[in-house]
């Protein structure tokens, strides 16, 4: 699988992307994480990328409503990994475009992610 959650609570949720994404995927990772924000409210969400290698091209891509529908639910979100992702990534959850703080981490600087989150917004 190249996206779990790997852990949800204390206000924070963390998820692994590995390897190539696919948009099905993606889809029921975005299912299981409404599911956690709307049982558990708002959360910063810390996204590991370390050993992503991209998206496959098939899917709707496109597709926010997934942003537009849980923006509400999310304080910040760190992304860690490669620095070859990053502005693919940033692009990819649409930073600048929507409310919720987004930052890029390069993979040594994870604790510099931990602590971006817990500052407050």
């Amino acid at each position: 699988m190249s996206v779990q959650i790997l852990n949800a609570g204390e206000g924070l949720m963390t998820l692994r992307f590995e390897g190539k994404l696919s948009h099905p995927e993606l889809a029921q990772a975005q299912k299981e994480a409404a599911a956690l924000f709307r049982q558990q409210g708002q959360m910063n969400v810390l996204v590991l990328a370390d050993t992503f290698a991209g998206w496959e091209t098939a899917g709707d891509w496109g597709d926010i409503s997934f942003q537009l529908e849980n923006d509400q639910f999310m304080k910040k979100i760190a992304i860690v990994g490669g620095k070859q992702w990053e502005l693919l990534a940033l692009l990819f959850v649409g930073k600048g475009l929507r409310r919720t703080p987004v930052e890029f981490f390069p993979t040594e600087e994870l604790a510099k992610a931990r602590l971006w989150l817990a500052e407050a917004p």
